[in-house]
């Protein structure tokens, strides 16, 4: 090993060390429950290579790592405009190589036609939990009246909408693909007016998960879920917990795109109890698609209205 590589690994020990020893006494990872990731996707960033060149190699990672679901958008989505031939390939990629492991998540752009029929089909057709967004790429923000009808019906199909407020850094974005992070902001007065809306921010570090606490506080309060893939910093988690105890934190690795082992690395190097590691690996994540299964079933109970009176 050379000198430099033995120095950096040591000095990294030393600091993260402490921390580790004190997380595992209360905390052991409870991979009998297993973990669930709320950030994964599939197909390859056009600038990126991918370590997970299959969905068949992405789910066998997964599954070596004890995920036992994964939450799977779409790259395809972000640039393609045939969004149902997106939403179909992507269930049918998961179906087929996914090992019963790989949920999908649809795209929906509500800036293109019949985008409404995209989210009915994401319900009805290819049953998903849940549809992911991005809004920077497909040129909308999140005061939009259309991202809020989006909000609006998703609520009344009982599904969990995902916002990517960045998929890369803004440092290494390729300046053909340059997309500025979306501004959370307006979410937290549009979910307020939905009271059974769920929502998840993803890649929403540093910005507000790590940063703007204010806002957090404000997103927290309206019910707002979080995953943990771009939150940067030893004890990363233990310092969001430690400020804002009511947080809805989720596992999210945002894989492929980075590596699946630096997501663990953050639920290992915070000291979290028994309760906030369960939460934080499957706990939170299991609720959020319970509390949707609810919804669908209270809209399907609804009695139909009397077109003769």
């Amino acid at each position: 090993m050379e000198r430099r590589t033995f120095l950096s690994t040591a000095a990294i020990a030393a600091v993260t060390a402490p921390v580790l020893r004190a997380a595992q006494p209360d905390a052991p990872l409870p991979n009998t429950a297993g973990l669930i990731d709320t950030n994964v996707y599939a197909s390859s960033w056009p600038v990126r290579h991918s370590w997970a060149e299959t969905p068949a190699i992405l789910a066998e990672k997964l599954r070596r790592h004890g995920v036992v679901s994964a939450w799977v958008g779409s790259f395809e989505g972000v640039l393609h405009s045939d969004i149902a031939g997106v939403n179909a390939r992507l269930t049918a990629a998961c179906a087929r190589d996914g090992a019963g492991r790989l949920q999908p998540f649809g795209t929906i752009n509500p800036t293109l036609p019949d985008w409404e029929d995209d989210l009915r089909r994401c319900a009805e057709v290819h049953r998903m939990p849940g549809v992911r967004l991005h809004p920077n790429y497909h040129g909308y923000t999140l005061d939009d009246a259309r991202f809020v009808r989006l909000i609006d019906l998703a609520a009344q199909r009982g599904l969990l909408v995902q916002i990517a407020l960045v998929l890369e850094d803004d440092r290494s974005q390729n300046p053909a693909l340059a997309a500025p992070p979306v501004q959370a902001a307006p979410l937290a007065d549009v979910v307020q007016n939905f009271p059974t809306a769920r929502v998840m921010l993803l890649n929403s570090a540093p910005r507000v998960l790590g940063g703007n606490t204010p806002l957090l506080a404000r997103l927290v309060a309206a019910g707002v879920r979080f995953e943990i893939a771009t939150l940067e910093g030893v004890a990363g988690i233990q310092s969001v917990l430690q400020k804002m105890p009511d947080i809805r934190l989720c596992f999210g690795s945002h894989a492929p795109y980075f590596y699946f082992e630096a997501a663990l690395l953050k639920l290992q190097e915070s000291a979290l109890t028994a309760d906030q590691l369960a939460a934080i690996r499957f706990g939170n994540a299991r609720a959020a698609l319970k509390a949707g299964r609810a919804s669908a079933r209270s809209l399907l109970e609804q009695p139909v209205p009397d077109k003769a009176g």
